[in-house]
């Protein structure tokens, strides 16, 4: 099962993810009833950058979408993919291309969510802010125009969703707590 719509804008994504995908009922890295694709350490940096939307679990992989339309996918234990019209900032270390999103005019970037050349709280606020465009962006490519009175999105921030078990985040096994979290690999 998907959270993410089924929409003309989301095609290329849930191809890839689908393709991707492996259905798996029990485990350490079950995700939503999919093994888990992304490392548990890179899905809380994802909830962490956009801590009010709700994080869609497609296919083992956690997606932000606005409208319904994906705009924050976090693969691996190193990549976000951004939706933008453009690329994003140099000051921000990209990541390995992920074809066919990264191909050109697809419009989807990669960037490494950890940062190693940037102080820990600026890296925190340039992502998070990225992220936030990368939403804005992906409102502004549905059909449904809507926004609240703060210019927001009508599908704003909501209930947490893709948890792995109720209340806790995929689990890597016990006492496995990962050294130098938050430091490029």
């Amino acid at each position: 099962m998907t959270l993410l719509p089924d929409l003309p804008q989301n095609a290329v994504l849930l191809d890839l993810l689908r393709e991707q995908g492996v259905p798996q009922e029990h485990g350490d890295f079950v995700y939503e009833g999919w093994a888990l694709h992304t490392h548990p350490d890179l899905v809380e940096r994802l909830e962490h950058l956009a801590p009010q939307w709700p994080v869609l679990p497609t296919f083992g992989v956690p997606v932000l979408a606005a409208k319904g339309v994906a705009a924050v996918v976090a693969q691996g234990m190193g990549v976000l993919l951004v939706r933008l019209p453009e690329a994003p900032p140099e000051v921000l270390e990209p990541a390995a291309p992920c074809p066919p999103l990264t191909d050109p005019g697809q419009g989807w970037y990669t960037v490494s969510p950890w940062q190693s050349e940037l102080p820990s709280a600026e890296s925190m606020r340039l992502l998070s802010l990225l992220v936030q465009h990368a939403l804005s962006y992906a409102a502004s490519l549905s059909e449904d125009g809507g926004t609240d009175r703060q210019g927001r999105p009508v599908q704003a921030p909501g209930k947490r969703r893709g948890q792995a078990k109720k209340g806790s985040r995929p689990s890597r096994g016990r006492n496995s707590r990962q050294r130098g979290r938050g430091r490029g690999r």
